[in-house]
């Protein structure tokens, strides 16, 4: 990997243990790093952004070289992972810190979102209108530490279980079948 071209975006799409634990998995993602966007609250808490009154989304910033993984799998990644179509929500995970959000950095970037979303909805991977939110950047406020990597410390967590778990299990057969995750 060549950490001068490294490339940075950040996204929402639900809880970001699993979207964090499958981003880490992929080939060309030097990290990706739970944390928070969007809010009015400077270095808010899990609690505080849990509230919803902070204004944050529970979001992952990845770091990744545009050399081995571009921007357009990064995209497709994303919306495999979460439904675009639930509104300040995924699944039982309800509050508008789980909304679906592109935070962008510029004008081409902008451009390269709003292209994304409309290759993921011509595609029919899901059914419904896609309320994603494309938001300019601002600032990214990591987790606490025990967020990060969660999914991996805590398989046997009851919320790891149930909803984490079955997720990384599909995105590892669709995107292992495809060549894109490091070797474990």
């Amino acid at each position: 990997m060549d950490n001068n071209n490294l490339e940075q975006i950040t996204f929402g799409g639900g809880c970001f243990w699993c979207v964090e634990s499958c981003f880490n998995m992929l080939k060309g993602v030097k990290s990706a790093i739970s944390g928070y966007s969007g809010g009015h609250k400077d270095n808010p808490t899990y609690q505080e952004v849990c509230t919803g009154e902070t204004g944050h989304a529970e979001v992952v910033q990845i770091t990744y070289d545009p050399a081995v993984i571009s921007y357009e799998q990064l995209m497709d990644v994303f919306f495999f992972l979460h439904d675009p179509t639930q509104l300040n929500r995924q699944g039982n995970d309800i509050g508008t810190q789980y909304r679906s959000v592109i935070y962008y950095k510029d004008a081409a970037e902008k451009a390269k979102a709003e292209e994304a979303i409309k290759v993921s909805q011509e595609s029919g991977r899901w059914t419904g209108t896609y309320v994603t939110e494309l938001t300019q950047f601002d600032k990214f406020w990591p987790a606490e530490q025990y967020h990060q990597g969660y999914y991996n410390e805590n398989p046997t967590q009851p919320y790891c279980s149930a909803v984490v778990g079955p997720k990384i299990q599909k995105f590892k057969k669709h995107y292992g079948e495809l060549g894109m995750l490091n070797a474990e």
